[in-house]
């Protein structure tokens, strides 16, 4: 096990490789953003991962969807995913919910993790997601993308602005379609990845703003926000 993890004890050290393998993470979503951080997760030894999406894979998936093949199409992807993780780290323990989040499953799939990661390609169940994690005290990672363009920011329940504080809920009506490049998918889904483990290690990581990333003119900016005094999830 050491020789696997042998680049992660050289920067972090034995005793923080341990903390990664006691390490309980759930990812929301298990598509274009999913994949990545799925991918990074197992591959840094994450010791027990959960997989939650009820969706099951097309060929329209498979331009960003890094962990699923044509031989996937039609699967279910929790079962696909870890399929294919449990082959890259066979150390891991991975848990399937194959079904999409809603009000009546989230509390029950969320309990027992140390943080949660945000895949999700839609506002309503993101705002479950948020509300979840900020009743329960659980930490999460949020990422989405659109085009060529991403954006992240880490919440800390109660102590940092959450996901309804920098996108009020309102009458937004049904979004568009947009296309999206899977190396956006890839470089966000990294980011995310990474901030899940420095989180674990107890490394600083990006509350208090979102890192927006521009991937035409290949810059990244960082907006500070404030928590929402009317924001009824920080009451």
């Amino acid at each position: 096990m050491q020789k696997r993890y042998e680049r992660n004890i050289l920067l972090i050290g034995e005793e923080a490789q341990a903390k990664l393998g006691y390490a309980r993470v759930l990812v929301v979503g298990a598509g274009g953003l999913g994949s990545p951080v799925l991918y990074y997760l197992a591959a840094a030894g994450i010791g027990h991962i959960g997989i939650c999406d009820g969706d099951t894979v097309s060929v329209s998936n498979l331009n960003r969807q890094i962990l699923y093949k044509e031989k996937n199409l039609g699967n279910l992807k929790v079962e696909c995913a870890a399929e294919r993780l449990q082959k890259l780290n066979s150390l891991l323990e991975f848990k399937n919910y194959p079904y999409f989040l809603d009000c009546n499953n989230a509390e029950k799939t969320f309990l027992g993790y140390d943080i949660v990661v945000d895949c999700l390609d839609n506002l309503p169940a993101r705002y479950l997601l948020n509300d979840t994690c900020l009743k329960l005290n659980i930490p999460f990672v949020h990422g989405g993308i659109s085009e060529y363009y991403g954006q992240q920011i880490t919440v800390i329940p109660h102590k940092t602005p959450c996901f309804r504080c920098f996108c009020p809920e309102g009458n937004m009506g049904k979004l568009p379609a947009f296309g999206t490049l899977g190396a956006t998918a890839g470089v966000m889904g990294s980011l995310m990845a990474m901030e899940v483990i420095k989180y674990i290690l107890g490394k600083p990581v990006n509350t208090g703003s979102v890192l927006y990333f521009d991937g035409i003119a290949m810059e990244t900016e960082k907006v500070v926000i404030a928590i929402n005094p009317n924001c009824k999830c920080q009451k």
